[in-house]
């Protein structure tokens, strides 16, 4: 598959004098065979795994970066995903159910579209005391069957940078889209002394998902440290694109707190890893971090 997309290229810029668009229509053609091809060698994984709905998370650790990429089938048609999840004021929405977002808004204007977005404790805080992180915003393709959203920030808070947060979705059969979600960014010296610090205190029975092995009664064990970090994260901003488009064909004048709702009891579903705080808490905290999103410029 890699060589024929090299080969592919090679063609398309020896002629692009000739061609003109023809790099981006190959392009966009070649991201659709790969992420389809991605779910044909996903299927087994897919229909069995731990997390009881058709997903994939993987992690990795590199000496200066972090990344989590989850794979994932969602029952709502193509059309559906990209009306969706192609505005940034949407995404804004998404982001204010992870429960370390305090506030999100969409700056839409020249050059660009930029999310505001600040990140703070799993509890309610003025946003004067919480990090703000920008991203921009950019919709590298839409086409009738493949969406890419790519945000990235220059900085972050506690000594880490060059965020990332990429959606790509493709159509599949039966009313249903494929979905790869990739989050990640880059980590200096300042940020894993922070981690490890994290890590030794509040977090140090936080796992990931990843199965390391089993324990002596026979259960399995999960991945700790950073990468633990990373997949939770990982799969909170997924369940929250999963629960916004869940949410997205209830009436308007319940949608928020559908929205609400549904993200606690996916995050229940594995409690191992994600849960922080009880239902109420945690409606009552967004509820009113949803009321200042729509009232603070």
């Amino acid at each position: 598959m890699q060589k024929r997309i090299w080969m592919s290229w090679l063609k398309c810029l020896l002629v692009v004098w000739i061609a003109g668009g023809a790099c981006a229509v190959m392009a966009r053609t070649d991201a659709v065979a790969i992420l389809l091809a991605k779910h044909a060698s996903l299927e087994q994984q897919l229909r069995q795994n731990q997390f009881k709905r058709p997903l994939v998370l993987d992690s990795e650790e590199l000496p200066n970066r972090l990344k989590g990429d989850i794979y994932a089938v969602v029952d709502h048609p193509f059309g559906t995903v990209t009306a969706a999840l192609n505005d940034p004021n949407h995404w804004c929405d998404v982001m204010l159910l992870h429960i370390n977002v305090k506030y999100c808004h969409a700056m839409v204007g020249q050059p660009g579209t930029t999310l505001r977005v600040n990140i703070g404790k799993k509890t309610s805080e003025l946003l004067v005391n919480v990090a703000r992180v920008e991203f921009n915003y950019g919709v590298a393709a839409a086409t009738p069957e493949y969406l890419e959203i790519v945000l990235n920030a220059k900085d972050g808070p506690m000594g880490t940078s060059d965020y990332l947060i990429r959606l790509e979705a493709v159509a599949l059969p039966n009313a249903k889209t494929f979905l790869h979600l990739t989050y990640s960014y880059a980590v200096n010296f300042a940020a894993r002394l922070a981690m490890q610090t994290y890590l030794g205190t509040v977090a140090r029975s936080k796992v990931g998902f990843t199965v390391t092995g089993k324990g002596a009664d026979g259960r399995p064990q999960h991945i700790g440290g950073v990468r633990g970090v990373m997949e939770r994260n990982t799969m909170r901003y997924y369940l929250a694109i999963d629960t916004y488009l869940g949410a997205a064909g209830a009436p308007l004048a319940t949608r928020v707190e559908k929205r609400l709702q549904d993200w606690f009891s996916a995050t229940e579903q594995y409690p191992r890893q994600l849960h922080e705080m009880d239902r109420g808490q945690y409606v009552e905290m967004k509820r009113a971090e949803h009321l200042r999103q729509q009232t603070v410029r």
